[in-house]
């Protein structure tokens, strides 16, 4: 496993200390690992999000499509039990 050598202010590092105090994550690498892990998957997601409505930008649904979303939206509330 490769190391990453970082330096963190003191209170930053103060809150990752409290963190692995409360039990939150078991020490100091775990806790930089889980961070970076959100960061990667975050940008992950927002990219994905910003290929997603770049593709309805340049091919924009159509009327009946829409029109056939929003009859199996209400379809699908009216199976719900409330």
């Amino acid at each position: 496993m490769a190391q990453l050598v970082t330096r963190l202010d003191n209170e930053l590092l103060s809150q990752v200390d409290s963190l692995v105090v409360e039990g939150v994550v078991a020490n100091r690498s775990e806790a930089v690992r889980l961070g970076l892990k959100t960061l990667v998957d975050l940008h992950h997601r927002r990219w994905t999000g910003q290929q997603i409505a770049q593709a309805y930008r340049r091919q924009p649904q159509t009327d009946p499509e829409l029109a056939g979303l929003d009859e199996s939206t209400r379809a699908l509330i009216e199976e719900e039990p409330w």
